[in-house]
């Protein structure tokens, strides 16, 4: 089956000509075929195809003009070949090589000037080889290197300036640091810790200005502890403490689903 583009275009924008390939013997080995499994071929569907059914080939590749081609053909090369591809001016070439090399020779990608590669750098690292990264520019790669950190290590991400870097924060921070991000400036990072905090503990968080909060508060606290909460002027909260009290919920009253 052929790719529905109808066409065979090298990266140059040139008809490819399968007579004047170097290759051009493969095809009656059935190990290339126009528009289907192509290395000069412009669409990287087709290059990939091609080194699946020739990775013997690849290392003659690494240095080709067409960036595609070295990024494909740098997944199936020898792996010794692969450090000068680390210096390659295409980010998608450098994470190809990356991702196949010792963690030791691809350390300094953590200070790559493409965000693409500095995320998937830090999806590949633990602990102390990402500390570096804690103060990345980019929140998206904070928010990865949150995900991935030793719980001990993520104080220094407790007052980023990136919500959703703190929230990840408040969901693996130890927890005799939570009590501080429950005094958050944002709800959600409040309600990330209210979720874990121990419940002799929640009872601060009673008169949160968000309602959700409070739903997470009555949902948790000590019976004997939900005193005005019963009478909360939002009425998944209310309902959810005299549920909770043991008083059944006022005739009438209208219930929303709380947010996923």
């Amino acid at each position: 089956m052929t790719d529905a583009i109808d066409e065979a275009i090298d990266w140059r924008g040139a008809e490819i000509a399968c007579g004047a390939c170097v290759h051009d013997a493969l095809r009656a080995e059935g190990r290339c075929r126009l528009k289907h499994a192509c290395v000069n071929d412009r669409y990287a569907r087709r290059i990939d195809r091609f080194f699946n059914w020739n990775p013997e080939l690849a290392n003659t590749y690494i240095h080709h003009e067409h960036f595609e081609v070295r990024a494909i053909a740098a997944k199936h090369a020898d792996v010794f070949q692969l450090p000068p591809l680390l210096d390659d001016p295409e980010e998608t070439v450098r994470w190809n090589a990356a991702r196949r090399l010792p963690k030791r020779l691809i350390l300094r990608l953590r200070q790559d000037p493409h965000r693409e590669v500095r995320i998937r750098i830090a999806s590949l690292l633990d602990d102390a080889e990402l500390v570096p990264m804690l103060s990345d520019p980019d929140y998206y790669v904070r928010m990865v290197v949150a995900r991935r950190v030793a719980p001990p290590l993520l104080s220094r991400l407790m007052e980023d300036e990136e919500v959703e870097v703190r929230r990840v924060v408040a969901q693996r921070l130890p927890a005799e640091w939570l009590l501080r991000m429950a005094q958050d400036p944002a709800a959600s990072v409040r309600l990330e810790a209210a979720r874990r905090l121990a419940p002799d503990l929640l009872a601060r968080l009673k008169d949160d200005p968000d309602w959700r909060v409070r739903y997470e508060v009555a949902s948790r606290l000590s019976p004997a502890q939900l005193g005005a909460l019963a009478e909360d002027k939002d009425v998944m909260v209310r309902e959810m403490a005299r549920s909770r009290g043991g008083v059944r919920p006022e005739a009438g009253e209208l219930v929303r689903e709380m947010p996923r």
